[in-house]
């Protein structure tokens, strides 16, 4: 087991919908104050469509004194759009932020002023400078929208020269993938941390729609074992967690930046993960 006490971590929130939500997720938020994470990120939906939800968790946790990045996206957006929220972020004290293109909502057939993610991240910096830290997102296994690895490559690499501080990875159980992924993007010139996203396992149908929707790759054994458990959700929670906890293990002993932990609003699996790794102690 790696020694990983110095060790980055993050997590990610999506905004609650409900009070009850809003009430859970604030007890999980101090759940994982007690891991001294470097940030925590909150996504939106498709089109922006939890965005004032998105700008509420931020102010809170920064309230609580921890640093957090609302998610922008820039899909139906304009010029002046974006420079306003900029303006609302900096009135809030947000100095940190995770750019992407974002998806397209259903029935919304237009794409506004941006088309990708790196105009996004060049016009943060014409209109700020280096304000904020500016996270953007890659994808290991290529984005599942990509024409070919090397033009989801290449788009990565953009984003990176368009001004990018960081990158966070979609999650994956492949640790070549990454290895590979961000050797090819140095050898291009993209030589900013890539910190892997990190999928606890909790639960199989779940991960099973995610992976499908995203492109990540469930290896052919984790799969089967998920299968063969049914609906023994304790198996397949105390399963997830050796398989994450080894991953984890893994890219830690090789010198990875950060951890990035896609949470889905819960703690518990979580925090067994970086107590297993002692991180956050």
């Amino acid at each position: 087991m790696s020694d990983a006490t110095t060790t980055s971590i993050s997590f990610e929130f999506f905004p609650p919908k409900t009070p009850e939500g809003a009430d859970k997720l604030r007890l999980v938020r101090q759940d994982l104050y007690a891991l001294n994470p470097h940030f925590f990120s909150v996504t939106y939906g498709a089109g922006g469509s939890t965005q004032d939800g998105t700008l509420q968790q931020v102010q809170a946790i920064l309230a609580e004194g921890h640093d957090a990045a609302p998610h922008f996206s820039c899909i139906g957006a304009t010029r002046d759009s974006v420079r306003a929220q900029l303006a609302q972020f900096k009135a809030a004290g947000i100095r940190r932020m995770v750019a992407l293109r974002g998806d397209l909502p259903s029935g919304h057939g237009t794409f506004g002023e941006f088309r990708y993610a790196s105009e996004l991240v060049a016009f943060i910096r014409e209109e700020t400078g280096t304000h904020f830290h500016i996270e953007v997102g890659c994808y290991p296994e290529v984005h599942p929208q990509a024409k070919s690895p090397e033009s989801d490559l290449k788009a990565y690499v953009t984003k990176v020269k368009a001004g990018a501080t960081s990158a966070i990875t979609q999650y994956f159980f492949n640790t070549d993938a990454y290895f590979r992924f961000v050797d090819e993007a140095y050898q291009q010139g993209a030589d900013i941390p890539v910190v892997p996203g990190i999928m606890p396992i909790i639960s199989s149908t779940q991960l099973m729609r995610f992976s499908d929707a995203c492109g990540a790759e469930i290896p052919r054994w984790v799969r089967l074992r998920l299968q063969s458990f049914g609906d023994d959700s304790a198996s397949i929670k105390a399963f997830g967690l050796e398989v994450v906890t080894d991953l984890c293990d893994q890219l830690l002993t090789a010198g990875v930046p950060g951890l990035h932990f896609y949470t889905m609003n819960q703690s518990t699996a979580v925090k067994q993960i970086c107590q297993n790794l002692r991180l956050g102690v």
